[in-house]
């Protein structure tokens, strides 16, 4: 199983198909944000964005778009706060902000963002 810090230092990219995300991790999901929406609500219903996680990956599902290219520019990102599966998630530290960037052939490049980059709190 990949870890995310592996990930991270070693360029590894998700995939995306429609309104789906793969990451290469496994993690649990705090928050996303796409476009002007704020998502927190991963619950089953069929809006916002459910997900669910694997062994080796977590799958995403934006329920609210047909196709993410159209949705999210190539000067836009996909933001999340994400924490990997095996740390404390009531441990702040362990929150992890990542910007997910939609690059041609469905691939997905991730990066971890700073405190200069706007993330609605």
């Amino acid at each position: 199983m990949r870890k995310l810090n592996d990930v991270l230092k070693n360029k590894i990219d998700g995939l995306y198909y429609g309104n789906r995300v793969l990451l290469p991790f496994a993690a649990e999901i705090l928050k996303a944000v796409i476009e002007d929406e704020i998502i927190m609500d991963f619950s089953e219903k069929k809006e916002g964005a459910g997900y669910s996680v694997r062994e080796n990956f977590t799958e995403i599902y934006f329920h609210d778009y047909k196709d993410l290219k159209e949705a999210v520019s190539k000067y836009e990102t996909i933001k999340l706060v994400v924490v990997e599966i095996g740390d404390d998630l009531f441990d702040f530290k362990n929150h992890r902000r990542l910007a997910l960037h939609l690059r041609e052939n469905h691939k997905l490049t991730i990066e971890e963002t700073d405190d200069n980059i706007l993330f609605i709190e």
